[in-house]
């Protein structure tokens, strides 16, 4: 999605002659979960709150202290523990909810490990910012899961059937300097440092069942071509979650293919202007993700991040059901997602410069700049080196197999960073040396 605001092009100090991928080659190689009411809700601090509360019976706060070895199920399952958790207060009845949801998301997910479940809501959302001053809503641990349930539409939940361009068109001019996106974050990796990655495996991605697409009018001068549009438009689409399609027009169906259009930690200093200190657009992608519109990286792929900031803090938002490569109009087709459910690894100093990303049949290097020219020749080095570091090719052999083997691909123009990924096949590569390449 793109603002008209004119961000600055990579300074020279983010281009390396090797792309940067992974240095030039350098690499040195708080959610409420299973125990979180013995360690989140019993700590000595709140455990001393409690004694000290003169509306809570001692003997009832004995009670809950005492529940600290007792089973996590067997304890939320009792309804005279839940009863008394109201009596604690709000924060205790909180902690309790999200434990219970993150039973309930494990149930239905099939995965096993710490789940947090992160709701959105006024706490939890902003409009059009990666705010990395915010406390974290979140820290969780390597290997952690994250559901985030019934996220919000653009502009905190406005879009949605019926709403009319002119309304949309209003609200972008009424926030300058923002994207549309309702960003849900920051989530903090606990121990992540610069320098370090930080991997997202997307293992479920469940939209809505309406999506929009739209360009706005062309005095806001977003999309590809707001001269060729003047007036703007809205299309809705009604979908079918069980064929999984869009009903486009009558005899044109569109296949979905959902993502997060937005997935990013908290950018580097210097790469973009700050709204305020701390403070960036939602709307241009960068070293640290974000609005990548990266149409592959649906369920059961992974997306690779270098972090920049201490906790790495990861935001997401803008959720789509389908989107071609160019996203030429401003917006795929936006919705809302009835979950979207990753897990978070942390691998120590691996030096990324850039995101990678990962499917079943594909490693995928980015370019990112402002320049389409530039952005291209970036995806080109990036997937050069990977080749070279990775498949043990010389860079001019993997330069050759960039010509015959990879295709470079326009992931979008509308961001006012312009896009390229490199697919690079895994079907090339066999026996032990397809064995052998791994992103981190």
């Amino acid at each position: 999605m793109a603002h008209e605001h004119d961000y600055h092009r990579n300074t020279p100090a983010h281009h390396h002659d090797c792309g940067g991928l992974f240095g030039c080659g350098d690499e040195k190689g708080t959610g409420v979960i299973r125990e979180d009411i013995k360690d989140g809700a019993f700590n000595k601090r709140r455990a001393d709150r409690l004694l000290h509360m003169d509306e809570v019976e001692q003997e009832r706060v004995d009670g809950f202290l005492s529940a600290r070895g007792r089973a996590r199920r067997q304890l939320l399952r009792a309804s005279s523990f839940m009863s008394a958790l109201a009596a604690v207060g709000p924060w205790f009845g909180r902690l309790a909810q999200a434990a219970a949801t993150s039973d309930t998301a494990a149930a239905t997910t099939g995965v096993s490990g710490p789940i947090h479940v992160v709701d959105s809501n006024k706490d939890t959302v902003r409009l059009g910012v990666f705010d990395a001053t915010l406390p974290p809503i979140l820290t969780v641990d390597s290997g952690d899961w994250v559901s985030f349930p019934n996220t919000w539409s653009h502009f905190l939940n406005e879009l949605e059937p019926g709403v009319p361009i002119s309304r949309l068109a209003e609200l972008r001019t009424s926030n300058p300097g923002r994207g549309p996106h309702s960003i849900i974050g920051p989530i903090a990796v606990r121990d992540a440092e610069p320098g370090d990655v930080v991997e997202i495996r997307y293992k479920r991605l469940r939209p809505a069942a309406w999506g929009a697409v739209f360009n706005n009018p062309a005095a806001l001068g977003t999309g590809l071509l707001p001269q060729d549009f003047a007036q703007g438009q809205i299309k809705y689409v009604d979908l079918d979650l069980t064929a999984m399609q869009g009903k486009f027009a009558p005899d044109i169906n569109i296949p979905l293919t959902p993502f997060q259009g937005t997935l990013g930690v908290a950018p580097p200093d210097g790469f973009f202007p700050p709204l305020s200190p701390g403070v960036t657009s939602s709307v241009p992608p960068g070293p640290h993700g974000g609005n990548l519109d990266l149409r592959e990286l649906t369920e059961g792929s992974t997306l690779y991040l270098p972090v920049w900031k201490p906790g790495a803090l990861i935001y997401t938002g803008d959720s789509h059901a389908v989107q071609g490569d160019g996203e030429i109009s401003l917006t795929a087709l936006e919705t809302r997602m009835q979950e979207v459910l990753i897990q978070v690894l942390l691998h120590k100093q691996k030096k990324f410069q850039w995101p990678v990303a990962e499917t079943a049949t594909h490693w995928i290097t980015v370019g990112l700049d402002k320049d389409l020219n530039t952005a291209m020749a970036l995806a080109a080095r990036n997937a050069i080196e990977f080749l070279s570091t990775r498949a043990k090719l010389t860079p001019l052999d993997a330069y050759a197999l960039c010509s015959i083997a990879v295709s470079f691909r326009v992931t979008q123009v509308v961001d006012i960073v312009r896009g390229v990924h490199a697919m690079i096949p895994k079907s090339l590569f066999t026996g032990e040396l397809r064995g052998q390449i791994a992103v981190v």
